[in-house]
């Protein structure tokens, strides 16, 4: 099948990138400045990726080198399950923690991603329910801010709910969830990037954003988040709203892809369709339309995502430069802050591999991040 051989050959591509760039990282890649890495030392909020870039890798090829420096790059992540301080603990452990205690076996992994949920309730108001995207518990700014993005935060909560039978977490995950779905979904089904509550009262205030155009535009990775996110959620949960959300906001990104495939960073900036793209939008878009082709079982979900895979793997990659490192190039970090415009971006190349994998390897990918449905 052609599809499959494009898919692969990328895949190919991204282990050997991954094998001769991998040995020199010693912190966290945030995104590239001139095709080159920069970095984080502490992971900022991206650094459970590299780990589980890495973790893909592994698990393509069967190099055990993969295998060593993933959980090398992930122990490093240790200092941040006490981090009280943002929503992102899901995308800092789960790629890294969660898969290397499903990959290992080893319980300090397991210790390490409960703990990381247990520093997530903590930012759970509980007059608005909702969990708070930015800013340290005591810092009144931001207070009332959610954000589309932490749809993908909430899997670490009902990892830690399976986990440790405490109901507390899947039930904060379920109202952050339920919170979002009443507040991000427009009746098209576009999502604006951020929503504002009052903290003290949890009355809502209305849809801001930070990374797309304006408040009524529709930012197109935290669409993808989004799309993905309720998915997630709707598998965990069997909660029937949480997958109509899901496809709501699918049938809108799809309706909103041009015929490259390859989504504009947002869907509603004045310029699209011939905007400066983002491909880790595409990347994780992709991921969530063959999760949502699995809950569904419409295939047309499924095709959609084949040809974004395929878009990806045809016309983003790094294959044409010497110097790069990173696999996937033609994504946009912060367009409206004029930070990290055709670049590439670490989520990028994790979830490129996720979405090649579940095509070729769904069984790995099982093991790696657990595609169940309760």
């Amino acid at each position: 099948m052609e599809t499959a051989r494009t898919l692969r050959e990328a895949a190919d591509y991204a282990v050997d990138k991954l094998r001769a760039v991998a040995p020199g990282v010693s912190a966290f890649p945030v995104g590239t400045k001139f095709e080159k890495w920069t970095y984080s030392q502490n992971g900022d909020w991206v650094g459970g990726f590299w780990p589980g870039t890495l973790w893909m890798a592994w698990l393509h090829s069967g190099d055990d080198q993969f295998r060593t420096l993933a959980l090398d790059s992930a122990r490093k992540l240790a200092p941040r399950q006490y981090d009280t301080g943002t929503h992102d603990l899901g995308f800092l452990f789960y790629p890294s923690w969660v898969t290397a205690w499903r990959l290992t076996g080893d319980d300090t992994w397991r210790a390490g991603a409960l703990k990381a949920a247990d520093s997530l309730i903590q930012r759970y108001n509980p007059r608005g329910r909702f969990l708070r995207a930015w800013g340290s518990l005591n810092d009144p700014n931001n207070a009332g801010r959610v954000i589309i993005d932490t749809m993908m935060n909430l899997d670490l909560l009902a990892f830690a709910g399976r986990q440790t039978g405490d109901a507390k977490y899947l039930d904060i995950a379920v109202e952050h969830a339920k919170t979002a779905q009443r507040v991000f979904p427009r009746a098209d089904g576009s999502t604006p990037h951020v929503y504002d509550f009052d903290p003290v009262t949890g009355a809502p205030i209305g849809p801001g954003t930070v990374q797309g155009y304006s408040p009524t535009s529709c930012w197109s990775r935290g669409q993808a988040w989004g799309l993905y996110g309720f998915t997630t959620m709707y598998r965990r949960t069997g909660n029937q709203q949480f997958l109509a959300t899901a496809r709501k906001l699918a049938d809108f990104a799809v309706g909103a892809l041009t015929e490259d495939h390859v989504p504009v960073w947002d869907f509603r900036a004045p310029q699209q369709p011939h905007d400066i793209k983002d491909a880790s939008a595409g990347a994780i878009m992709a991921c969530g339309l063959l999760d949502l082709a699995a809950a569904t079982g419409r295939q047309d979900y499924r095709a959609v995502a084949l040809r974004i895979l395929t878009a990806l793997s045809q016309t983003c990659l790094t294959e044409k430069s010497a110097r790069a490192e990173a696999v996937v190039a033609r994504c946009t970090r912060n367009r409206p802050a004029e930070d990290g415009i055709e670049v590439s971006l670490p989520y990028a190349d994790y979830y490129l591999l996720e979405g090649i994998l579940r095509v070729l390897r769904p069984q790995d990918v099982d093991r790696a991040i657990d595609l169940s449905t309760v």
